[in-house]
């Protein structure tokens, strides 16, 4: 018989994009790199140089047809392909779930550390979701009973991490809300070191998102076309079309680039659009770390991170005439680079890697060695 030691798995609810959970999920494996990474399904070309070498073990559901366009749609397959991940063989399981991670099933005695980026967001805002994603009063009710039964899923889910991990204080209320637990906030990771502060600002507005209706980057396009402000567009999603056909000649969308390329874009621009609400936010932050302001809905996560006049400006309603106001108020403002910067860096990966492991330590601390055996190697 070998050495003991703590076998780990980290479970994502899927690799089909490359957002701001993926990123939390890269920086999680990055203090377990040997612990072994799993999913339902992954889109390769989608996902960072990093998960590709981390190698994501995947379920039956990565052999669905057209995944590429349809992986929202399998939203009732999730709940059947997380249950199935086999986890006898970990002593601790770390999710990071925005939708269906968290309900893994571990074996007996390991131990569940869940970070939750928020409630399933199509289940508990599904007024929003369904008046978006379907067309004519038959496609609502067609929807309405199966985002019920999905809900009541994961409510018995959400009874199954041991602890829970959040991003902001915005959505630890809501985990409260919905599944009566208690978080502890660690805010997410912001890589400042790809950050530089450039000596040149130009005259553009920028937006780094994926593009789904409830980012609401139309405010962007309509306010900037209506101005006939310079505006940026970086991402892809489904939206992409009905964003071109009202963008002004003003606005332009550059697609999905590199994390090289969206950083040149964040230290010349005038400042970051946020008009939708963030669950927290990390592209703010990113901006920041290039000495830039954002102008953000007041609501969210955004409330936690945004110092008006500090690191940017908030707008009070998601309307146009809103967000026009504070695109005037931003160029009225004297901005400082290096003390936007400076703010950016309290949420540097550094720190959270440090708040992480101390929270690990705890929760593994409280189990005893006889609540925790070993995998034998």
């Amino acid at each position: 018989m070998g050495e003991t030691l703590i076998r780990v798995a980290i479970v994502h609810d899927n690799f089909a994009q490359m957002g701001g959970a993926e990123r939390v999920t890269e920086s999680i494996h990055r203090l377990f790199p040997e612990a072994d990474l799993l999913t339902t399904l992954s889109i390769p070309e989608r996902l960072s140089s990093y998960l590709l070498e981390a190698k994501p073990k995947n379920t039956w559901m990565q052999y669905l047809p057209f995944k590429k366009k349809l992986f929202r749609a399998y939203f009732l397959l999730y709940p059947f392909a997380v249950e199935q991940i086999d986890l006898r063989e970990y002593d601790l399981v770390i999710t990071s779930c925005f939708g269906y991670a968290k309900g893994v099933k571990r074996r007996e005695g390991a131990v569940h550390i869940c970070y939750c980026h928020n409630p399933m967001r199509w289940v508990w805002r599904s007024d929003k979701y369904i008046t978006h994603t379907s067309r004519g009063s038959l496609g609502r009710l067609l929807l309405k009973i199966p985002l019920l039964m999905l809900k009541r899923w994961e409510q018995r889910a959400a009874l199954r991490p041991d602890h829970y991990v959040t991003n902001s204080e915005t959505v630890k209320v809501r985990l409260r809300r919905a599944f009566g637990v208690d978080a502890l906030v660690i805010p997410p990771p912001v890589e400042t070191g790809r950050f530089t502060i450039s000596s040149e600002v130009e005259d553009y507005y920028l937006v780094v998102s994926r593009l789904v209706s409830y980012k609401r980057i139309d405010l962007a396009v309509k306010a900037c076309t209506q101005k006939g402000e310079r505006l940026i567009v970086i991402g892809s999603g489904p939206e992409l079309e009905r964003l071109r056909s009202m963008a002004g000649p003003s606005v332009s969308f550059a697609g999905q680039l590199s994390d090289q390329e969206v950083a040149s874009y964040a230290s010349r621009c005038k400042a970051l659009l946020v008009p939708g609400e963030e669950d927290f936010g990390i592209t703010p932050l990113e901006v920041n770390a290039a000495g830039r302001p954002v102008i953000a809905y007041a609501a969210g996560g955004a409330l936690e991170t945004v110092r008006e006049g500090v690191n940017g400006i908030f707008f009070a309603e998601q309307t146009v005439a809103s967000l026009r106001g504070a695109l005037e108020r931003c160029e009225g403002t004297e901005w400082d680079p290096h003390a936007i910067r400076a703010h950016a860096e309290t949420y540097d990966t550094v720190v959270f890697h440090k708040r992480m492991l101390a929270m690990i330590s705890e929760c593994l601390s409280e189990h005893t060695a006889s609540e925790v055996p070993l995998a034998t190697t």
